[in-house]
């Protein structure tokens, strides 16, 4: 079939595209800290003694301020799934018969490597809506297990912003420790087992792009730098 063209359609504001790439920089910076405070691997390349014993604590200091970002961005995501004008994806989350038809049909697509695609191509698939859910459940669980971990140093029940800070951390994350196993070892075991399985979300993510742009052939993975892909017009589908 000869094709007749594509269509031009809008898929990331500037801010999603924004926040999608402030994510994946707070993502390695947590990775790389997060690794090195569970077990620490590299060492200053200043050798003065005085200034080693900071390596700890500004590996600490980038990782809490990369989980703020995560956690920030977890929240505006969370808000602009409900009440962003530019798309809802709660709608995709729905389990009535035309999500779950679409869910089905990328992810047969996906173990296939199919080239059939029978709805609006357009617009956010609901397969990719479920899937970046899963991952800011997983956000979400790293924020609670990694608060857990934070307020057990403030064993004074002190902080430099007073009691009620750790009074609050302690209220809203000391069920991680009963849910995870008892202790507070169990925690740190779950966080620390969370990053890889984000991290395979990461490398999933990446191949389904990848894959949309390859077998659909509508340009997907420029989604992130400039906003828009190219949807074929209904007399080009199949060609």
């Amino acid at each position: 079939m000869k094709k007749s063209g594509y269509q031009r359609v809008k898929r990331m504001t500037l801010f999603m595209r924004l926040n999608h790439w402030v994510v994946a920089v707070c993502m390695v910076a947590a990775v790389i800290t997060g690794l090195y405070i569970g077990h620490p691997y590299y060492q200053t390349l200043i050798a003065e003694p005085a200034v080693d014993k900071y390596v700890m604590a500004w590996n600490r200091w980038v990782h809490f301020m990369a989980a703020i970002i995560f956690d920030v961005s977890s929240i505006v995501i969370a808000y602009l799934y409900f009440f962003s004008r530019f798309e809802k994806p709660y709608k995709k989350l729905i389990p009535n018969g035309q999500n779950i038809k679409e869910f089905w049909e990328v992810f047969v697509n996906l173990i296939t490597f199919n080239r059939v695609k029978r709805f609006d191509s357009s617009h956010e698939d609901s397969f990719h809506v479920v899937f970046f859910t899963v991952f800011h459940l997983m956000l979400a669980w790293m924020l609670l297990t990694g608060l857990q971990l934070y307020v057990h140093g403030l064993g004074s029940g002190m902080s430099s912003i007073g009691k009620w800070w750790p009074a609050m951390l302690h209220w809203a994350t000391d069920w991680t420790v009963v849910v995870t196993g008892g202790s507070l070892m169990d925690v740190r075991v779950s966080h620390h087992l969370t990053m890889y399985y984000i991290l395979i979300w990461i490398m999933f993510h990446i191949y389904y792009i990848v894959w949309r742009t390859i077998f659909w052939r509508e340009g997907d993975i420029s989604i992130v730098f400039g906003g828009y892909k190219f949807k074929k017009s209904k007399s080009s589908q199949g060609a």
